[in-house]
């Protein structure tokens, strides 16, 4: 139930589809001689893309969380990395018959580095499927581990699970993978917005593992006023804001954190 919710939720708070929701509001009301409500419907609307595009914005709530945790400096090879699905576009890969990756690659591209870099470090892809119905098909992590391979990570290097669809469920199913030992030194890899949401549900399940932040979208809060380079990519990082900050306080409300911002 909370994974549907969670997806309706998502799907209503997005600032993208607000406007689009204000502009067919704004038209209604006009069509219906309410004028007065109409012309604020749409001002509203106009305002979302203004201020994205041409304010900071667009960039700044995405700015917050990707400056939370730093890149670590990686002196000693670690026991493994754990990296989180996200980077493959599930349906068109199915659909075309290739790995096909989304604004996300980085997620697979470093790993890929790292994997090369560090010969005897393992590696676990925790990812499944995104909705129920793609189930049973082949999952984001048999697609990754293609890329991977195709990026010269031998196939025996290569660990996954397949039965995740949320963060959460990240965290639950690689606790029972790879069962760390102590002394054991993993890494987290995942989008440096989906770092802090990512780290506190790992602790939650008992495993502190290293962030290490990847595909960042601004130049953090070093640079607070820089504002997107278009209106598309203002409302891009908006969403992607939102997305990030309703699922931090979504799980801390259900319990599934103890935290709503984890400690660096």
């Amino acid at each position: 139930m909370f994974f549907f919710l969670s997806k309706l939720v998502d799907t209503l708070i997005l600032p993208s589809n607000i406007m689009v929701a204000l502009g067919a509001l704004a038209t209604l009301l006009l069509l219906v001689g309410w004028r007065r409500l109409g012309y604020v419907a749409g001002a509203l609307a106009l305002a979302i893309p203004l201020a994205a595009g041409f304010t900071p914005l667009g960039n700044l709530p995405v700015a917050v969380l990707e400056d939370r945790f730093p890149v670590p400096d990686l002196t000693e090879p670690p026991t493994g990395v754990v990296m989180l699905g996200g980077a493959v576009d599930l349906h068109l890969s199915v659909t075309r018959g290739q790995v096909i990756l989304n604004d996300a690659a980085e997620r697979v591209t470093e790993t890929a580095a790292l994997a090369n870099r560090f010969p005897t470090m393992r590696v676990f892809l925790s990812g499944g499927w995104s909705s129920d119905t793609d189930k049973g098909r082949v999952s984001e992590s048999s697609f990754a581990r293609q890329a991977l391979i195709g990026m010269g990570v031998a196939p025996e290097r290569i660990e996954m699970e397949e039965n995740s669809r949320t963060t959460f469920e990240n965290a639950v199913e690689t606790r029972k993978a790879i069962e760390p030992k102590p002394g054991e030194r993993w890494l987290l890899l995942t989008s440096a917005s989906h770092m802090p949401r990512s780290v506190a549900v790992f602790r939650e399940q008992g495993l502190d593992l290293v962030p290490y932040p990847v595909d960042y979208r601004t130049r953090g809060l070093a640079h607070p006023l820089n504002r997107p380079r278009s209106t598309a990519v203002g409302l891009t990082n908006l969403d992607l804001a939102a997305h990030e900050w309703i699922g931090l306080v979504g799980y801390w409300l259900s319990g599934r954190t103890k935290t709503l911002m984890p400690a660096r």
